[in-house]
C-alpha cells in the first residue's frame, strides 16, 4: 500500500522539480516531506528520528544545488530518507528495508542521486574530498561536493583524519555538521562538549553575524582586502570562544551555528557558500526527530521504534501467552553484569552502541566500569588492549561488520601481544533489513586467520553465558564470542554459569550416513530439520561444533571416521570460514568424505528478514532439509 504525498510533494519526482517552485513554497513542502515520513515509517518501520532531524536540511540542499551533478554524500545513511524521497523513489518508499525494496541507505547502484555507499559512519569527508579532487584534477571548478555529516559521525576518527587533508587540498569541499547531539544514543566526549560551547556562546553569536556583515561589504576591495579580513575573523571567532576553533585550526571556514530547521535562511546560506571556494564547514544545529514531539522527547527509542500509531505514539509490539525467548543482545547485557558483581575486574567497552548491544545496563549500574568511546571501534580495541595490560577483563562489544573496521587494532594491538581482551561480536549473520553494509558476513573468516585468537559462537542463551564466563578465565590470548540479532530460544535462560573447555564441541544427537555440523545459533535449524526426518526414519549425526577455532579436532576425527557424508552450516561466508575450517581438518589428516558447505555465498546479499535471506542462500530449515535429503539418497544410489 502506498502512502499518498501532500498536493507540493505529489509534483516532485525529481530535484529538479523542486527547483521550480517558489523559496516561498518551501517551508509548507518540507512540512509535507516530514509528513510523508512519518506517515510511511508508522505504517513500515525503518529509521525514523535521523531523517526527521533533516527535512529542512534536505529541502534546501536539492534546492541550492544543482544535484545530482553537485554531488552530496551523506553520512550516516539513515539520515537519507527525505533525500531518498525527493530524489526519484516516493513512489517505491513503501518499499524500503523490505526484502527486494529499496534500501534504507543510499547506494549507487540505486540512484544517480546517491553518489556514495553509506551504511556506516564517518566516511563522508573523505568520499566527498575524493570527488572534489578528481573534479578539480578534471577542470570542473563549478561543480560542488557536499559532505553531510551528522548522528554522531564526527566522532568517528576518519572524519578527522579527512578533514586534516581537506584543509590543504583547496578542493571545492563543503562539510556540513548536522549537530543535533545524538547518534543512536547521546553523544560522548570532548567534541560534543566543544560543539555545545559553539552553540550557546551568547557572545559568540551576536557578534558572528556583524562581523559577517562587515567582511561581506569589504569584498570588493579584492582579494588583499578579504584575506585581511579572513584573519580579522578567524580571530574574532578565537578570542569570543576563548579558545581556538578546532575546524579554522584545520584551514576549514567555519560558519555557524545556523538554525537546521529554517528551511528558508538554511537557502540564503547555501547560495551564499556557494560563491566561496575552498574547503569550508557549515553548523547546522538541528533535534532529532524533529515534528514527532515523542521522538523529540525520547531520541534513543525513536531512532528506530518499528510500527507505531502516528496519533498516540503506541509503539506496537507482538503480545504472547507464554514467555519468549529473550534478544542475544540482552543476555549478554544482563550477564555482564552478573559477572562484573563476580570479578571486579571485568569491564565493559562499546563503541556508541549501548543500547543496541544493551552494555547501557551495565552503564547504569555501574557507570565507572562500562565505557561509551563514541563511534571509534579502533579506539575501542585498543583501549581494551590498554585495559587488559592493567590486568582488567575487558568485554568489547562492537557490531561484527564494524569490527571490520577495526581489524588492524585487533591484529596488531591485541593478537600480537597476546592480551586477553573479549570480542563479542553482536549482529553476526544477518542483520536483516539494515542489509549488506550491516551484515556480519565476515567475522568467522576474518577471526580465525589471527593467531593468539580463540573464535566461538553458542547455539542458545545458555551457551553464551558459559562461554562468555569461560572467557574471564582466559588468561592469555583474544576471545572471541559471535551471535546473532534477535531472539534465541530459551525462554527460561537465566541458566548458572558454568566454563565450558576451549576447544570442544557438544553432540546433539548421534545418527548414520549423514552428520551435520554447526556452529552457532543456526544449529537450530538443524534440530528442527533433524526432528523432521526422523519421521521418514532418516536419522543424521547433528554436532553443534561450538568453537572454529581451536577447532574440536576430537569430534572431526569422530565425524569422518563414522561418515562419508558431511553437512556443514554457519550464518558467515563460505570462503574461509567455518565450513573451510572443516575442509582443512579432512585434508591435513588424510580423510576423504563428500562435504557439503552451507553458508553465504560469495556475493553481495541484500537486505530482507533473516529467515528471508538464510532461504535464498540455500541455509534456511528448508535449505538444509534438501541438502541432508539428497545426501541420504546418494548413499543409497548403485554405482
Amino acid at each position: 500500500m502506498q502512502i499518498k504525498p501532500g498536493k507540493l510533494l505529489a509534483t516532485i519526482q525529481e530535484p529538479q522539480d523542486l527547483r521550480q517552485l517558489d523559496q516561498s513554497q518551501l517551508v509548507a513542502l518540507s512540512q509535507e516531506l516530514r509528513q510523508f515520513i512519518i506517515d510511511n515509517v508508522s505504517v513500515y518501520g525503518g529509521h525514523f528520528g535521523a531523517s526527521l532531524g533533516v527535512v529542512e536540511l534536505t529541502v534546501a540542499l536539492h534546492y541550492a544545488f544543482n544535484t545530482p551533478e553537485d554531488q552530496l554524500v551523506w553520512d550516516v545513511g539513515h539520515q537519507a530518507y527525505g533525500h531518498k524521497i525527493l530524489t526519484g523513489r516516493r513512489d517505491s518508499f513503501h518499499t524500503n528495508r523490505v526484502y527486494n525494496g529499496i534500501s534504507g541507505f543510499p547506494k549507487r547502484k540505486e540512484s544517480k542521486y546517491d553518489t556514495f555507499g553509506v551504511g556506516h559512519s564517518s566516511t563522508s569527508i573523505s568520499a566527498a574530498l575524493g570527488m572534489a579532487v578528481a573534479s578539480k584534477y578534471q577542470g570542473l571548478d563549478d561543480k560542488h561536493h557536499i559532505a553531510v555529516i551528522g548522528d554522531g559521525a564526527m566522532t568517528g576518527g576518519m572524519a578527522f583524519e579527512a578533514m586534516n587533508h581537506a584543509g590543504v587540498s583547496n578542493s571545492n569541499v563543503l562539510i556540513i555538521l548536522n549537530d543535533n547531539c545524538m547518534s543512536i544514543d547521546p553523544n560522548v566526549g570532548a567534541l560534543k562538549d566543544y560543539l555545545t560551547d559553539i552553540t550557546t556562546s551568547q557572545t559568540y553569536n551576536r557578534f558572528r553575524d556583524e562581523v559577517w556583515n562587515v567582511l561581506g561589504k569589504f569584498s570588493k576591495f579584492g582579494s588583499s582586502a578579504q584575506e585581511v579580513l579572513s584573519k580579522v575573523e578567524g580571530s574574532v571567532k578565537s578570542f569570543l570562544l576563548k579558545q581556538s576553533n578546532l575546524f579554522e585550526s584545520l584551514n576549514l571556514r567555519y560558519f555557524g551555528p545556523v538554525d537546521g530547521h529554517d528551511v528558508d535562511h538554511l537557502v540564503h546560506v547555501l547560495n551564499d557558500l556557494k560563491k566561496i571556494p575552498g574547503p569550508k564547514i557549515l553548523h547546522c544545529v538541528t533535534v532529532k526527530g524533529k515534528g514527532f514531539a515523542l521522538a523529540e522527547k525520547d531520541q534513543t527509542k525513536w531512532h528506530a521504534p518499528g510500527t507505531f500509531d502516528k496519533v498516540t505514539g503506541e509503539i506496537f509490539k507482538k503480545v504472547y501467552d507464554t514467555p519468549q525467548p529473550p534478544k542475544y543482545q540482552d543476555v549478554f547485557g544482563h550477564t555482564i553484569v552478573e559477572l562484573a558483581k563476580q570479578n571486579d575486574k571485568v569491564m565493559g567497552i562499546t563503541p556508541a552502541m549501548p543500547s543496541g548491544c544493551s552494555l547501557n545496563i551495565m552503564m547504569k549500574e555501574m557507570p565507572d566500569r562500562a565505557f561509551d568511546v563514541g563511534i571509534a571501534e579502533q579506539h575501542a580495541v585498543t583501549f581494551s588492549a590498554g585495559l587488559a595490560t592493567q590486568g582488567m577483563i575487558p568485554f568489547c562489544n562492537i557490531y561484527s561488520s564494524f569490527m571490520q573496521r577495526a581489524y588492524d587494532q585487533v591484529i596488531h594491538d591485541v593478537c600480537i601481544q597476546n592480551l586477553p581482551v573479549i570480542f563479542c561480536l553482536d549482529r553476526a549473520g544477518f542483520a536483516g533489513a539494515d542489509g549488506p553494509t550491516h551484515h556480519g558476513a565476515y567475522d568467522i573468516a576474518y577471526m580465525r586467520a589471527i593467531p593468539n585468537m580463540i573464535v566461538s559462537s553458542p547455539m542458545n542463551e545458555e551457551e553464551l553465558r558459559n562461554l562468555m564466563y569461560t572467557a574471564t578465565l582466559n588468561k592469555e590470548g583474544a576471545f572471541t564470542i559471535r551471535y546473532p540479532r534477535g531472539n534465541g530460544v530459551m525462554p527460561e535462560w537465566r541458566t548458572p554459569m558454568q566454563a565450558v573447555t576451549v576447544g570442544k564441541g557438544r553432540v546433539i544427537q548421534e545418527g548414520n550416513e549423514v552428520a551435520i555440523l554447526t556452529i552457532g545459533h543456526i544449529g537450530n535449524y538443524a534440530v528442527q530439520v533433524c526432528e523432521e526426518l526422523a519421521k521418514e526414519g532418516l536419522t543424521p549425526g547433528h554436532y553443534d561444533m561450538r568453537f572454529v577455532k581451536p577447532i574440536d579436532e576430537e569430534m572431526l576425527h569422530h565425524v569422518f571416521k563414522k561418515y562419508k557424508k558431511v553437512v556443514t552450516v554457519e550464518d558467515g561466508c563460505i570462503p574461509g570460514g567455518f565450513g573451510t575450517a572443516v575442509l582443512e581438518f579432512m585434508a591435513d589428516h588424510g580423510y576423504q568424505a563428500q562435504v557439503k558447505r552451507l553458508g553465504i555465498p560469495d556475493r553481495i546479499v541484500e537486505h530482507g528478514e533473516q529467515l528471508e535471506l538464510h532461504n535464498e542462500c540455500g541455509f534456511g530449515p528448508e535449505g538444509i532439509k534438501q541438502t541432508v535429503l539428497a545426501l541420504f539418497e546418494s548413499v543409497h544410489v548403485p554405482h
